[in-house]
């Protein structure tokens, strides 16, 4: 084990990243022509990334395996982004957004990242306005904000219920005009399967075609990888389901540190499972939790229509338990309650197995159709997927997969363990600690994207340029990484087994969901890891991979991803398993306070756990990054 240098420069906290800036290498803009970047991934990280540094001159490959930039995940963010800037003048400032943050992910994350963080989210919002996005405006003309969990401030800028979407849409047309001029080349449908080295650092990549099965070959100087998170572990997720781990995973094979896999958010407000033949889950806004409060029955297997039982026979019981956020608070602390209510046996639904979010008491304060202005396609959605009317009766909700904090090891610069290989957005594991605040991931995201990676990328780049320059990928290490990549597809369209990808996923999820879900305990999680270890063995001898690799075959795209959530699944439990605290969304039943919240650990964790890739997972060597906290004191957190 080592300890890992983070690079946070010296000096006061609010000036670290105006200092850093000043002192990094700069490329000349006559220079940076002869440069080449791969950007892995385009929704809000890689678009903006790739957008910036080829508006910079660069040249840049980008590459997605959608079918268009456009259909990146971060389309379904949708309640908003979060900044600072103060519009409603209720108290807000960069300070505040940074304690907000820190406090948020339980004293779990890295100050000067979420400083900085919270320093440029200003500088977001004016790029996105000139951009065009169409943010929701008050009165007098300013931008509207709503209030988003664990903030008692309104910071987050929003459009309608279709924020994620309108942000890319805007850096899609940064992109769009860049490939115009001829600074990005555009690989759609493509999906990595190798990171290649070369002298020890990031050189480039292979990637298959997923229309013609080709397999094709990508030199660089430096690549940024913006391929989110990897929820999609426990199968049913609200992340949509090409998403994986397999890019991020093939570069933590190669050397690059995974951080925190165990941190998982579950989030509050999605649309309760429904049977077995769901393959994802919904998300429903946190902002609905601005006018919709949360309740349960207060008598256990209360199976009344919702509308049917008085407010003197109801349980408000995040209003009750804490008085100063109320439906508010944090994502893990909703999440945790609900999971309480429904354990209790005061569930509601069919199964028991979700709470209600009932917007009458704001019908009847605002007026129907002020409610359906903030939120009117989101409720348009309820309907559609549940056949119930949201206006009339209470939405059912429960707790799902939503994003997770862990992700390859950065460090300030937001480089990886790997020299030239730098992580951006979900991705990386940076900004949010052991729990994200609703609104902050689109934040991180343009953050990375817009206003870090140009400058630090520029630092790498003017400070190796004499072993930088053109690389040829007729280069031994592309050949051994193509053909690395070709025999794993061999081996997967070999297998002629009799169980389908899709049910080795489906039973992952299962023990992923029941031991590294909501809480976990030790018990548990060594019960995980074997069965998962068992699990893995199956797939080798018993799955079945139909058709060939040589032209589209989306059998084999899942075969690949899910042979590395089954890795990923393992690591995420040891990790769970030697993390013996609880903080944020990684709850161990064996560390709670009094009133069940989350019990930290902070003579012993704190710190970011790295696990080194040796082989096999159970090899996996943790190395440990400590955390220092200067400007905000360590305190068990409270929302009452």
């Amino acid at each position: 084990m080592s300890v890992l240098d983070s690079k946070v420069p010296e000096g006061d906290i609010r000036e670290k990243w105006d200092n850093h800036r000043f002192n990094m290498k700069l490329v000349n803009p006559a220079n940076r022509r002869k440069y080449n970047i791969i950007v892995v991934g385009t929704g809000l990280a890689g678009g903006s990334a790739a957008a910036t540094l080829a508006e910079q001159g660069y040249n840049v490959k980008s590459f997605c395996i959608q079918d268009s930039p456009r259909r990146a995940h971060s389309i379904a963010a949708q309640g908003g982004i979060n900044a600072a800037k103060n519009y409603p003048n209720d108290g807000d400032s960069i300070w505040r957004l940074f304690y907000d943050t820190v406090k948020g992910g339980d004293y779990r994350s890295r100050e000067a990242n979420v400083y900085r963080l919270a320093q440029v989210s200003n500088n977001i919002i004016d790029q996105c306005v000139a951009q065009g996005v169409p943010f929701a405006r008050e009165y007098g003309g300013l931008l509207d904000n709503r209030s988003f969990g664990g903030a008692q401030v309104s910071r987050t800028f929003y459009a309608r219920g279709q924020t994620g979407q309108q942000l890319l849409l805007g850096a899609y047309s940064a992109m769009s005009r860049q490939i115009n001029k001829g600074t990005i080349e555009m690989f759609n449908r493509r999906e990595m399967l190798e990171l290649v080295m070369v002298d020890g650092r990031a050189r480039g990549i292979i990637v298959r075609n997923l229309v013609t099965g080709e397999v094709e070959k990508h030199s660089a100087d430096a690549v940024l990888l913006c391929t989110g998170g990897y929820g999609n572990v426990f199968y049913l997720s609200t992340n949509a389901m090409n998403s994986n781990v397999t890019a991020a995973w093939r570069c933590h094979k190669q050397g690059a540190y995974f951080a925190n896999p165990c941190y998982t958010q579950i989030h509050p407000t999605c649309i309760p499972v429904s049977g077995g033949y769901q393959s994802k889950l919904t998300l429903m806004s946190e902002s609905l939790r601005n006018d919709g409060r949360v309740w349960v029955p207060k008598e256990k297997g209360d199976k009344r229509h919702p509308n049917d039982i008085p407010a003197s026979e109801r349980d408000y019981y995040l209003e009750r338990i804490y008085p100063s956020f109320g439906n508010l608070v944090p994502r893990d602390v909703a999440s945790r309650n609900a999971k309480l209510m429904a354990d209790a046996g005061k569930g509601v639904g069919e199964t028991g197995i979700a709470v209600y979010l009932d917007f009458k008491s704001s019908i009847d304060r605002i007026g129907e159709d002020a409610v359906r202005a903030k939120y009117g396609n989101l409720f348009q959605m309820y309907e559609k997927i549940t056949d119930e009317n949201p206006y009339k009766q209470p939405m059912r909700i429960y707790p799902a997969v939503h994003y997770t904090m862990g992700g390859l090891w950065v460090d300030y610069n937001l480089q990886s363990s790997i020299p030239g290989l730098f992580v951006l957005g979900e991705a990386n594991f940076s900004d949010h600690g052991a729990n994200r605040l609703g609104a902050s991931a689109l934040m991180q995201g343009l953050s990375d994207g817009y206003f870090v990676a140009p400058y630090t990328v520029a630092n790498y780049i003017g400070s190796n340029a004499s072993e930088l320059g053109s690389m040829d990928t007729g280069h031994e290490e592309f050949t051994k990484a193509s053909r690395a990549a070709t025999e794993r597809l061999d081996e997967l369209i070999a297998k002629d087994g009799k169980r389908t990808v899709d049910d080795f996923h489906r039973e992952l999820g299962h023990i992923m969901w029941d031991k590294c879900g909501m809480a976990r305990n030790a018990e548990g999680l060594t019960q995980a890891i074997s069965d998962i270890q068992n699990l893995r063995k199956d797939f080798e001898k018993d799955v079945k991979v139909s058709g060939t690799k040589d032209y589209k075959n989306s059998e084999l795209e899942k075969a690949g991803r899910v042979s590395d959530f089954l890795e990923l699944g393992e690591l995420m439990c040891r990790d769970a398993l030697e993390r013996a605290e609880s903080c944020g969304g990684h709850f161990r039943e064996e560390s709670q306070t009094d009133e069940n919240e989350a019990k930290r650990d902070d003579d012993n964790y704190c710190h970011v756990s790295a696990w080194e890739n040796k082989g096999d997972v159970k090899d996996a060597v943790l190395h440990k990054e400590e955390l220092k906290f200067e400007n905000v004191k360590l305190t068990q957190r409270s929302y009452k």
